[in-house]
């Protein structure tokens, strides 16, 4: 059986949730998915409970958009040079 996010300590959110995605990206040095799948599995939280927290942080939504234009998941979108 799966533990359901609303078990998640209060102070679980968005943002502690970015912040526990890039622990795992540094440690392990895999890819924002890899880290988001690993961390689902870890914690036997299905993947769909983690959507609502990607899709309120637009800097971990931007971050998984450009990693899949560069796997091919997505067609590329226009970028400005920086």
């Amino acid at each position: 059986m799966s533990k359901i996010i609303d078990d998640a300590p209060k102070e679980f959110g968005a943002q502690s949730f970015l912040f526990e995605i890039e622990k795992l990206r540094e440690k392990d040095s895999i890819d924002y998915m890899d880290a988001i799948l690993h961390y689902c599995e870890r914690n036997e939280i299905e993947i769909e409970a983690v959507a609502q927290y990607i899709r309120k942080n637009l800097v971990l939504k931007a971050k998984i958009q450009e990693e899949a234009e560069e796997l091919n998941f997505l067609q590329k979108t226009a970028r400005l040079p920086i």
